[in-house]
């Protein structure tokens, strides 16, 4: 051993492509292994100890929308965990999007069940009425006089479009017609407060295709010397019948109807991604998809026509014809040619505005400017105005005033980011730099600037009533934890002034500034012994009205001893998270425990960044279904959220030490829990999800450290994932050793700790196919490791059931007590 290393791979030259064939083998090897040594169950669902059942089925915290115009608030119910029968329905997995067949709609999507409204005092409460028996609520849209709410409801077999008096609080159905709401875009209002534009499901698609019980040919795919490198995504198009299938449940009617339930058709059915408004409420932006289909890349990639109609669907300007994105350059700073991001101004009543990448889309070529801004005004028959140029790639323009507007730009490779603003009345303007720093580096971030809504219903920037300054709230990161902050920044001079920052012990944060002449917010206020509930805040008073009064679904839970520690690797780098100790637990008398480490690994190009603290000490213990807290309740110590940080400064990259520096910060944290005196040096576990399973994996193959090992939803084979994963923008064949370094497959032979791996059997997260998980599995199995391997029924990446989530508690305690807690044993 070299520290924590096994020496065996302290020398990375050791990997030899023969090496490399030799893992490969190992799938095939272990199909040879007896039968005598597999073990299958086949068994139901089990059940934690009740204490993590109550957890587990607590009720869900309301949502919050506040109203354009700040009168009133929304409340929204939200259930707990569904049932596995809701994840059970038939869903259809096409062009990157999974489908619900009988509703038209997304498969297994989240919704509301019921809505409150209170004044923003927390008084004058009222139930909104006539909302169905069982309400499925989605897609909440408040009207811009903020007088109405439009949402979709989802029944069995379909999707309706609702509307809410919000004077009155009473609801009702608009329309008979089905929205179609399967490319996720379905409703709008105009800025009249008075239309609704929507996607229906046409009236005249017909029967669902069928597919043929024989083949009319093979499936083809060719490729002619075009460079055509993807990343690996899930739930592609595969065949015709798919194609028709796509088509067919992506199909939709633009249908305008009023508040009265008059309607009218706009234009012909289309596969349509998306379609926005102009601000003035005459012409109408669509995306439509075309064929070919692609089925390398999702439909967000496939040929797509971007054009203007006007309100009677006749099309008035075609903006662009893009060509299938499936040939990008390699690198994140990587896009297409031609028109990209196209929208309209929030500020002007109908000017649309796109960029055009001015480097080819390739990250590598050298050049001056990479993007170029270019305006273009109704009635669309002039020649494209150029705007600004900028250096970097294109990130976002939030619109401000006539003269006055924000651009923001960044560039990956070297994390910087720059916020600049423009005057958009000028041809070619000069931008003036705002902020120009690392986006790695949080105890610097400005914030964001606020917008609110304009004449149009249309986000533009929060300004006092003399349209001098602006503001900013963030999550204001510091050695000391996140302190949210409201700052004012004043225009004429770049200066910025803080209003108000979160003092301790609590930690509060902007929901939403409500008056800027007379500053107020709307907080989120919790510490650690006090739930979170919403608030009033007058800025320039210092006074505090409490608008809600939540129960705490999660009481339980208090009773944990918790804080946020600090330590550092052996490189100097300072690590951080949260410690769990279960309730009433003194070290002196009761000894050190058995410890969970959850994580998940990051990537960084700044030592100095990769250090900084996340988090705050001063938040309530709340945890989601899933959450490795739990854990403390059953008499573990539970290091939630340790700091991994994959550091590549200079020209390294951060993936070529990616074991060493995940063996070193684990090193670092059992360390410290050890010298706390908490942890049993010799009874500590690892565990996380996605990246974290992988780093899991990789810690059980290359060290020493730990007892057990449980792994949820990763990917273990980076060939499998040959154009880049998570953040390496090298490829499989430009970095043949970084991959197989990186995969704990290639070691499987080394990882003699005992491993539980679960896997979502409908993961639909790009990389991770469930297979990642079986072959593991296959390979650990024939070189004769402890192992288990949990497939959870339709289940994607993240575990949603009831059933599931309790199964997987049930999973986590049965494995570390056996191979943890009673490891002597």
């Amino acid at each position: 051993m070299i520290g924590g290393l096994r020496s065996a791979d302290a020398d990375s030259s050791n990997l030899t492509l023969n090496m490399m064939y030799k893992a490969s083998m190992i799938f095939f090897l272990a199909a040879l292994v007896s039968l005598a040594s597999f073990a299958q169950e086949s068994s139901s669902f089990r059940l934690p100890p009740q204490e993590i059942i109550d957890l587990v089925e607590a009720p869900g915290t309301p949502s919050v929308s506040i109203a354009p115009n700040h009168s009133v608030i929304a409340f929204i119910e939200n259930p707990g965990n569904p049932f596995l029968e809701d994840l059970a329905r038939e869903e259809l997995r096409l062009a990157g999007i999974r489908i619900d067949p009988l509703t038209n709609g997304p498969a297994a999507a989240s919704y509301g069940t019921n809505i409150t409204f209170t004044d923003l005092e927390g008084k004058n409460e009222r139930i909104v009425q006539g909302l169905p028996k069982t309400p499925r609520i989605r897609n909440m849209r408040w009207s811009p006089d903020s007088r109405h709410i439009a949402f979709t409801h989802t029944v069995e077999a379909g999707i309706e479009l609702w509307v809410i008096d919000v004077a009155h609080a009473r609801a009702r159905k608009l329309t008979s017609r089905q929205v179609n709401d399967v490319m996720g875009n379905a409703l709008s209002w105009l800025s009249d407060s008075k239309t609704i534009l929507f996607t229906a499901v046409p009236e005249t698609r017909g029967e669902v295709p069928v597919r043929p019980l024989v083949a009319g040919g093979p499936i083809i795919q060719e490729n002619l010397g075009r460079r055509a490198a993807v990343r690996t995504y899930q739930d592609m198009i595969s065949d015709p019948y798919d194609e028709d299938l796509f088509e067919y449940y992506a199909q939709s009617q633009l249908i305008e109807v009023d508040l009265d339930g008059n309607e009218k058709l706009i234009g012909a059915p289309s596969v349509m991604w998306y379609f926005n408004v102009s601000p003035d409420a005459r012409y109408i932006l669509v995306n439509q998809i075309q064929k070919p289909y692609s089925y390398i890349v999702p439909f967000t990639r496939f040929p797509q026509t971007l054009e203007v109609l006007n309100r009677q669907g006749e099309r008035v300007y075609m903006v662009a014809d893009v060509p299938v994105s499936d040939d990008l350059p390699q690198g994140f700073g990587a896009t297409r040619e031609g028109p990209r991001s196209v929208q309209w101004r929030n500020d002007a009543p109908a000017t649309l505005f796109w960029v055009e990448a001015l480097d080819g889309g390739d990250p590598a070529n050298e050049v001056e400017y990479r993007d170029q801004l270019y305006f273009l005004q109704a009635p669309f028959t002039a020649q494209p105005t150029e705007s600004v140029t900028l250096e970097l790639r294109y990130g976002g323009i939030t619109w401000g005033m006539d003269d006055y507007a924000l651009v923001y730009e960044s560039w990956r490779r070297t994390r910087r980011t720059v916020t600049s603003s423009f005057n958009p009345g000028q041809v070619q303007p000069e931008k003036s730099v705002i902020f120009d720093r690392s986006f790695e580096d949080r105890y610097n971030d400005p914030g964001r600037f606020q917008t609110a809504s304009n004449e149009y219903g249309q986000s533009v920037l929060l300004t006092d009533r003399r349209q001098r300054k602006l503001f900013l709230t963030g999550a204001g990161a510091s050695p000391e934890g996140n302190r949210p902050f409201v700052d004012e920044f004043d225009i004429r001079t770049g200066e910025t002034n803080r209003l108000w920052r979160s003092e301790a012990p609590f930690y509060e944060f902007v929901v939403e500034i409500i008056d800027v002449n007379r500053p107020s917010v709307i907080t989120r206020r919790e510490s650690n012994d006090m739930a979170p509930n919403y608030f009033m805040r007058d800025l320039r008073r210092n006074r505090l009205t409490q608008i809600t009064h939540l129960p705490d679904p999660f009481e339980a839970l208090q009773e944990l001893q918790s804080e946020m520690v600090h330590y550092t690797r052996e490189d100097g780098i300072s690590l951080d998270g949260t410690l769990y100790l279960p309730a009433g637990y003194n070290k002196e008398t009761d000894g050190p425990l058995p410890t969970m480490l959850w994580a998940y690994p990051r990537e960084f190009k700044s030592a100095d960044a990769a250090g900084q603290v996340s988090g705050s000490p001063y938040t309530y213990t709340r945890v989601g279904a899933t959450s490795p807290v739990l854990l403390a309740t059953q008499g573990y110590a539970v290091l939630n959220n340790a700091s991994f940080p994959i550091v590549g400064e200079d020209d390294k990259e951060p993936n070529d030490t990616f074991v060493e520096q995940l063996v070193a910060s684990a090193e670092a944290a059992i360390n410290f829990l050890v010298e706390k005196g908490v942890t049993d040096r010799e009874r500590v576990a690892v565990s996380g999800h996605s990246y974290g399973a992988f780093m899991t994996a990789n810690l059980l193959a290359h060290s020493d450290l730990f007892a057990a090992g449980i792994a949820r939803s990763g990917a273990y084979n980076r060939s499998l994932t040959p154009f880049g994963f998570q953040g390496e923008e090298r490829t499989y064949w430009d970095a043949p050793e970084v991959y197989h370094h990186m995969s704990p497959f290639t070691y499987a032979h080394q990882i003699e700790t005992p491993m539980l791996i679960i896997h979502g059997a409908d993961d639909n997260n790009s990389g991770t196919f469930p297979m990642q998980s079986e072959r593991l599995y296959d390979a650990m199995r024939g070189h004769g490791a402890t192992v288990r391997l949990v497939m959870l029924p339709h289940e994607g990446h993240g575990y949603r059931a009831r059933e599931s989530a309790l199964h997987m508690h049930w999973e986590w305690l049965e494995w570390l007590d056996r191979y943890v807690k009673n490891k002597e044993n």
